[in-house]
């Protein structure tokens, strides 16, 4: 089948991708680009990254900004996808969602709309087994964003590795938090996949942190060659 990707530039994304090209062929990637930094939808921490990472994978990317108003998202969700339809002629949308029911409704509304079958491969996903999937599957992804106590400054930046991730599940266990980061918790940025003919090294960036919430903020990057 015909499939363009929900793609925010982060791991879950990016994991989602993988899977769907294992059967199906991924034919573009659908970025939406929220100016509100709150968006209910959209994930927003590096997302201008994502033009890096379409170029790395060779895939078209199909971008549409958006206020991130509550509800009016749709509109331009549904502006993005019948872009991509018209552009791409996908049957389909892939999207990276784990248990959020408030995300994938929506999406799934917009694609029965436009007629398209909406994939969610990592849908209910123990959250330690996704941590270690990420990990084994070889996806380079750094901590983006964290929001939630006891998170502190030094996740931000970090690598995605096996230490990272038994920090993050005990926190989940101690704290009560989502160790994959569903809740918005944790967010991350790709630099380098196994889908990436190129990878992105990046040369500037900005920390910012306050009372358990901060960015780690790509201020400039390019591809190199792996």
């Amino acid at each position: 089948m015909r499939l363009g990707v929900l793609y925010s530039g982060g791991k879950d994304s990016t994991l989602a991708l993988m899977k769907a090209q294992q059967f199906h062929d991924v034919l573009c990637l659908v970025t939406l680009v929220s100016s509100n930094k709150e968006s209910f939808m959209f994930h927003t921490p590096n997302i201008d990254i994502t033009s890096l990472q379409a170029e790395a994978m060779e895939l078209p990317l199909v971008r549409v900004e958006t206020l991130g108003e509550k509800e009016n998202e749709l509109a331009d969700l549904k502006k993005a996808l019948t872009l991509a339809k018209k552009q791409h002629k996908i049957e389909g949308v892939v999207t990276g969602a784990i248990r959020s029911t408030y995300q994938t409704s929506r999406v799934q509304q917009v694609c029965h709309e436009l007629g398209l079958w909406c994939f969610n491969p990592l849908w209910l996903m123990d959250q330690e087994l996704l941590l270690t999937e990420i990990i084994k599957s070889k996806i380079h992804a750094i901590i983006s964003a964290v929001s939630a106590e006891p998170l502190d400054e030094t996740f931000l930046g970090k690598k995605l590795d096996t230490r990272i991730a038994k920090r993050l599940v005990d926190l989940g266990k101690s704290h009560k938090i989502n160790p994959a980061g569903e809740g918005g918790e944790v967010e991350t940025t790709v630099l380098d996949a196994p889908t990436f003919k190129k990878k992105i090294e990046i040369l500037k960036r900005q920390i910012n942190y306050k009372n358990y919430a901060g960015t780690f903020t790509i201020l400039n990057a390019r591809l190199v060659q792996k």
